[in-house]
């Protein structure tokens, strides 16, 4: 089933209009998900909510949304006046800047969303916007409301496509000295920063999402077809932390840990270079 388009309608450059629809890139419905039940009858339970003080259940329509003063007692905000405070959609991706890809902190991305062309009509316009783009390598800066909210958008050239990146505003992303001030300040040099050097350049890679996979997912799934078929899972062993003593010595072990694939790589590209020779001869 084509999935569905979670926002429609026009991205704005200056006079430039281009219809585009909006596609959620990352989603978390394929995880395993489960019921809460009753354990003596097997049946569902729902939460439901109920007045505090009283203890009695609060219907639907007499829940309210208030906002805490600080001294326990609320400012009581109606539907009807939430409904008008808050920004109604133009359906308009209005770019207000272009900037370098590299430009925004991570820390600022949100959520990623597919962008494509919501007509073939618009083909035209949208490969214009994304090959411009992505020659410049450059993104977009745009706002519009998603979810009743106004946000800021990354929008990114992405192959034949582009990314739309929601972005956190400034108040949502702490600053890093709140968590960073405790860090001593130190000067590391010596053989501890070559050992440490080495061990990187040993573990240097590239980022594959496919060799990554979701142990815990993975292992709920296991013990649920267990429960199906009746059968009992072996619980994991779990390993212990490490006690390191001292870290010269635990980064001499790593380093030597890590040369043992290297040279074992090494003896069996000697292997084949020796015999190949034979099997051309061959």
């Amino acid at each position: 089933m084509a999935p569905r388009a979670i926002w429609k309608g026009v991205l704005k450059i200056a006079e430039v209009t281009c219809p585009v629809a909006l596609y959620t890139a990352a989603s978390t419905s394929e995880r395993i998900s489960f019921h809460t039940l009753n354990r003596k009858t097997g049946h569902r339970v729902h939460r439901q909510f109920v007045d505090e003080v009283t203890g009695k259940p609060v219907e639907k329509e007499d829940q309210v949304k208030g906002y805490d003063r600080g001294d326990g007692t609320y400012v009581v905000l109606e539907p009807e006046e939430v409904a008008e405070a808050t920004p109604e959609s133009d359906k308009v991706l209005d770019v207000a800047t272009f900037l370098p890809c590299d430009e925004i902190d991570d820390l600022f991305f949100d959520r990623p969303y597919y962008v494509t062309p919501s007509t073939s009509v618009a083909a035209e316009a949208f490969g214009l916007i994304r090959d411009v783009m992505a020659e410049k390598e450059i993104a977009a800066l745009a706002r519009t409301v998603i979810f009743r909210r106004v946000r800021s958008i990354l929008i990114r050239p992405h192959g034949v496509g582009m990314i739309a990146t929601t972005l956190n505003f400034d108040y949502e992303v702490r600053p890093a000295e709140s968590a960073f001030d405790d860090i001593p300040k130190l000067k590391i040099e010596g053989e501890m920063l070559e050992l440490a050097e080495h061990i990187i350049r040993t573990k240097a890679g590239r980022f594959d999402p496919r060799a990554f996979d979701d142990r815990y997912e993975s292992a709920l799934a296991d013990l649920v077809e267990a429960k199906i078929e009746g059968r009992k899972i072996k619980p994991l062993k779990r390993s212990e932390p490490a006690n390191v003593v001292n870290l010269l010595d635990a980064l001499r072990q790593s380093a030597k840990a890590g040369d043992k694939p290297a040279a074992k790589r090494k003896s069996a590209r000697g292997r084949a270079a020796k015999a190949e020779p034979r099997r051309k001869a061959g």
